[in-house]
């Protein structure tokens, strides 16, 4: 019981990692200085940890700890051992982490000159307990040496290398582990968020609306266009994960995604991320027309100045959701090169308005029932309701109207020969959107309208409907 017990944050005490973790606050706190990184990597890797931890802030309490690991410590606390936290992380970082925790001695940790890490922790290690033998809390091959010096070597949710590594060690050396909960199946898809990939169904509409859904050529454009538009939504998805990783901690739901959760590692979602982008416009650029890729870069741009910047603007974030929506539809009509009416254009810009503006509505009647006054997420108020409903609702019926010009206009009769029969889309929609309306108000819709109509019996039987009446009009 008299030996100290040493504790690694990365990976062990915190089932994430510092540098990437501050980094990502780096980019959501402070964009522009992200352009600063390759300089400060000229400082060595102390030098470059410390310039990232003096230019954010983070709460301690948000991090995600390994419960079991705080459970071994609190017993050994108890019991009167010393405990201290020995990490590569700068004292900028693991100083307000001790503090919360309130569990650590003393703590070791990099500084501007001195990466603590390998040998050079083993080092400051042994001269803190004066040559005495301890006990070492880590997880990776880099914690090896440290583990060859001590006296029992403690392994929690250790990669291959480093259970290999503790099972050759010395017989002198006791070796222990703790049992960590497993995380859950699938961290890396349901980052990727495949659910959302049902909005990049707007693709097709205009090859609908064309009546060219026979054209082999054309649909095989739209299909091409819609994987790599899924490749780039999936991308741009986890991008924005990480860098709301800490707002989505503070809430009740989003806390349980993947990169917040830390059950997927910052570093390898960077990876695939990567991959992603440069799969989408690779496959693009070799199958799609020059306009379409071109497309497929403009969602990009709006998508990662959404995530950077736009979504915490007033009113702003609603249109550049709609237009997103709309740019979608647009850029179907590129891939599959079929005319599109600006009729379909307005009409899609006033809908998708509608729903993004009922996005926010549920949101801050979900921050209203918390007591709260505003989303710092946000830029809206719960003052602001009523507004967001009245502007909501009139989007809506203003795309109902935007319809019925259309189906009253000469454009119509182009491709259907009943033009008359479409008058009968106009009630079903026009009791979709009241009926959307009325469940978010009631706080049954409680997140994204469009997932939810995915999910919704009577949003299909609407779009049934729908498609049914658009049939009889061509026929």
């Amino acid at each position: 019981m008299s030996r100290p017990v040493y504790v690694d944050l990365d990976d062990t005490l915190i089932s994430t990692d510092m540098l990437w973790e501050s980094m990502c606050f780096l980019a959501s706190q402070r964009p522009v200085s992200v352009f600063g990184l390759p300089l400060w990597l000229t400082r060595g890797k102390a030098g470059f940890k410390q310039a990232i931890a003096e230019r954010v802030s983070f709460d301690p309490a948000l991090l995600p700890y390994r419960p079991e690991v705080l459970e071994y410590l609190r017993g050994e606390k108890a019991k009167g051992r010393r405990l201290v936290l020995a990490t590569a992380s700068v004292g900028l970082i693991a100083e307000p982490i001790a503090e919360h925790l309130g569990l650590f001695d003393a703590v070791l940790a990099s500084d501007r000159e001195t990466n603590l890490s390998g040998d050079t922790k083993l080092a400051a290690i042994v001269h803190d307990c004066e040559g005495a033998g301890f006990e070492y809390l880590g997880n990776g091959v880099a914690d090896v040496p440290i583990w060859k010096q001590a006296a029992v070597a403690t392994l929690v949710q250790p990669s291959a290398g480093a259970s290999q590594a503790a099972a050759r060690l010395a017989d002198g050396i006791e070796v222990k582990q703790i049992e960590t909960r497993r995380a859950e199946r699938g961290p890396m898809i349901k980052a990727m968020r495949p659910y959302q990939w049902v909005k990049n169904g707007l693709l097709w509409i205009p090859l609908l609306l064309a009546q060219q859904v026979g054209n082999l050529e054309k649909s095989m454009h739209v299909a091409i266009a819609f994987a790599c538009f899924c490749a780039i939504a999936s991308a741009t998805y986890m991008l924005n994960d990480l860098l709301d990783i800490e707002s989505d901690r503070r809430h009740e739901r989003k806390r349980k995604r993947p990169f917040a959760a830390g059950c997927l590692s910052i570093s390898t979602g960077v990876t695939v991320l990567v991959g992603l982008l440069l799969g989408g416009f690779g496959v693009s650029l070799f199958a799609l027309p020059v306009a379409a890729t071109g497309m497929l870069a403009i969602y990009t741009a709006l998508t990662i100045s959404y995530s950077l910047y736009l979504k915490r603007k007033l009113f702003l974030d609603v249109l550049v959701l709609a237009g997103l929506f709309t740019h979608r539809v647009l850029a179907g009509a590129v891939a599959a090169d079929v005319r599109l009416s600006p009729w379909l254009l307005a009409f899609s810009m006033f809908f998708f308005l509608s729903l993004a503006l009922l996005k926010r509505y549920a949101e801050l009647l979900a921050t209203e029932g918390q007591g709260a006054e505003s989303n710092s997420r946000r830029a809206y108020e719960v003052m602001d309701i009523g507004m967001v409903e009245t502007m909501g609702l009139s989007a809506g019926y203003m795309a109902v109207l935007v319809l019925c010009l259309f189906v009253s206009s000469d454009d119509v009769t182009m491709h259907y020969p009943r033009p008359y029969v479409l008058w009968l889309i106009m009630p079903p929609i026009l009791y979709w959107v009241s009926r959307m309306w009325f469940l978010a108000r009631r706080k049954v819709l409680l997140d994204d309208p469009v997932l939810f109509a995915a999910k919704d019996r009577v949003s299909w039987l609407t779009g049934i409907v729908v498609g049914l009446v658009a049939m009889v009009a061509g026929w």
